[in-house]
């Protein structure tokens, strides 16, 4: 078990052990069929999947992670828009309940849908009691919200009814903005293959790519 790390936030949502392996050696993979839980395995692309495929792993995800340095930031601009550290948390929620569609649990078939959304949800609250959520408002509306960590962009969620108006851009670069002034240098993401729609606002801000990650699940028991 030396090459498997407990993830307790997935196992409060699957009701089975969850585990991410910290490496791609034939003992961490022989670990995942002798004990019950769910894996999750992160690779570069170029590395030879076929030993963790005969261990029962399969594709679930692509994560671009792309980078902005500080200077490279492009600053949006748009009337109403505004930044809060107070919000209806209810509010956020409500936003967080419709927006995951992209996520590499959900892409997994042996999750059903129900527990993908709560394990987003749950990510959700902790960044709420952390106070890691910036709201995203526009007039006295919450539009929308910015979930980060240190040097992270974690989640962007936006209202079904501000979507497709341009706000994203202007919301997005005052969000990374405020979080630049904690002091650093670059920020940095992580955002599905899939989901180009981010891919594209996040490029328009000033991030570039960094690096790939291929992302491979495997399910050794049952979940619920």
């Amino acid at each position: 078990m030396n090459h498997l790390r407990e993830t307790p936030w997935d196992k409060r949502n699957f009701n089975i052990n969850t585990y991410e392996l910290t490496s791609t050696a034939e003992e961490a993979l022989r670990a995942t069929d002798q004990h019950e839980g769910h894996y999750t395995l992160k690779v570069r692309p170029l590395e030879n999947p076929e030993p963790f495929l005969r261990h029962g792993f399969y594709y679930v995800d692509t994560l671009i992670e792309p980078v902005c340095k500080k200077a490279d930031l492009t600053i949006f601009e748009e009337d109403g828009i505004t930044l809060s550290r107070g919000y209806d948390r209810d509010a956020i929620l409500e936003i967080a309940e419709e927006v995951f569609t992209h996520g590499r649990f959900h892409r997994d078939f042996n999750i059903p849908n129900w527990m993908a959304d709560k394990r987003y949800m749950n990510w959700v609250n902790d960044l709420l009691n952390s106070g890691k959520i910036i709201a995203l408002k526009y007039g006295s509306d919450t539009a929308g919200f910015y979930g980060f960590d240190k040097d992270k962009v974690l989640l962007l969620g936006i209202h079904k009814d501000y979507r497709s108006r341009g706000l994203a851009k202007a919301f997005t670069s005052l969000a990374c903005q405020e979080q630049f002034q904690s002091g650093y240098d670059e920020l940095k993401t992580s955002i599905s293959a899939a989901n180009v729609t981010s891919l594209n606002l996040f490029y328009a801000l000033g991030f570039r790519l960094h690096s790939t990650v291929d992302v491979y699940h495997k399910l050794n028991g049952e979940v619920g």
